[in-house]
C-alpha cells in the first residue's frame, strides 16, 4: 500500500541520524520488516474524521496556496499541521513508539542476556535500539494533542510488564492491585500493548484534523485490536476491510447529523 510505504520511508527519516553505523542498520532492520498497521491506521482515522475524509486532500491544496502568499498572509505552522506530510510524521511517531516497546517486550522475555557473549551484545544493542526508537516517536509526536496519550500508553505497557513478570515467578504482590484488565493470562496482558497502540493511533489521527475520535471508530478499532493479539499483520492483509468500515462510519455519523438537524426547531 501506498501509505504504508509512506509512512515507512517517514519513520526511517526520523531515524537516519542513528550513529554508530551498525545501531542505524539494526534499526533498519527493524523497520524494514515492521508491519505498518499502526501507522496506517493513523493516517485512515484522519481521513476518517475529517470531513467526508477530504480533509487530507483539502489542507494540502490550502497550505501549499499559503506559500504562495505574503508573509503577513502566512499562517501560524499549527494551521498546517493537517498537510498530508506532517499527518505521515505523526503515524511514524506512532509506529516507532509500538516497535521501540514492541522490542523491549520481545528482549525482556527472551532474556537473552542469559546465553553466549554474542547474544549479550546483540541484545544490548537491541535495549539501546528501543529506546531510540520510543524517543524518536515522543519527538515526533511532542507538540499534538496525543502526547499525553503516547505517555500514558508506555506508562501502560510498564505497569503490564511488570505485572506479567510478578506473574510469571509465581508472586502475588501485584495480583490485587486492579493493574490491567485482563486477569492472570501472559499473552493477554502482552496484548494490551497492541490495543493500547491502535487506541493511539486512533487519537493521534483524529487530533490531527482537529477532531476527536468517535465511539464508532473506537468500536471498530477494539474489534481489530481482539482479532490481532500481540502482532500485527501485513497491512494489506488486515485494513482494507478497516479503512472501508471506518469511512462508512464515518458517513453514517454526518448523515445522522444532517437528519437531526433538519428536524431541529
Amino acid at each position: 500500500m501506498e501509505n504504508a510505504d509512506s509512512c515507512r520511508r517517514a519513520a526511517v527519516e526520523a531515524v537516519a541520524d542513528v550513529e554508530p553505523p551498525r545501531l542505524h542498520e539494526y534499526i533498519d532492520s527493524i523497520l524494514d520488516r515492521a508491519s505498518m498497521v499502526p501507522a496506517v491506521l493513523t493516517l485512515e482515522s484522519a481521513a476518517a474524521m475529517g470531513a467526508d475524509g477530504r480533509v487530507l486532500e483539502d489542507e494540502t491544496e490550502r497550505c501549499r496556496d499559503a506559500e504562495s502568499e505574503p508573509d503577513r498572509d502566512r499562517p501560524q505552522a499549527s494551521d498546517c499541521d493537517r498537510e498530508p506530510a506532517r499527518i505521515e510524521t505523526h503515524a511514524a511517531g506512532v509506529q516507532l513508539i509500538y516497535e521501540g516497546l514492541r522490542l523491549t517486550r520481545s528482549l525482556a522475555h527472551d532474556e537473552p542476556w542469559t546465553a553466549t557473549d554474542a547474544d549479550a551484545s546483540d541484545a544490548d544493542l537491541g535495549i539501546l535500539a528501543a529506546d531510540i526508537l520510543v524517543a524518536r516517536g515522543f519527538y515526533l509526536l511532542a507538540r499534538t494533542d496525543a502526547a499525553g496519550k503516547a505517555v500514558r500508553t508506555v506508562q501502560s505497557f510498564g505497569r503490564d510488564q511488570t505485572r506479567r513478570a510478578d506473574l510469571e515467578a509465581g508472586s502475588e504482590a501485584s495480583a490485587g492491585t486492579g493493574i490491567g484488565t485482563d486477569g492472570g493470562d501472559p499473552a493477554s496482558i502482552d496484548a494490551s500493548l497492541e490495543r493500547d497502540v491502535l487506541e493511539l493511533a486512533v487519537r493521534t489521527g483524529a487530533v490531527a484534523v482537529g477532531e476527536t475520535p468517535s465511539p464508532r471508530l473506537h468500536a471498530v478499532v477494539a474489534e481489530f485490536a481482539a482479532a490481532v493479539g500481540t502482532s500485527f499483520p501485513p497491512v494489506e492483509d488486515c485494513l482494507t476491510d478497516l479503512e472501508a468500515r471506518a469511512r462508512e462510519l464515518s458517513l453514517e455519523d454526518s448523515t445522522t447529523d444532517r437528519a437531526t438537524s433538519a428536524t431541529d426547531p
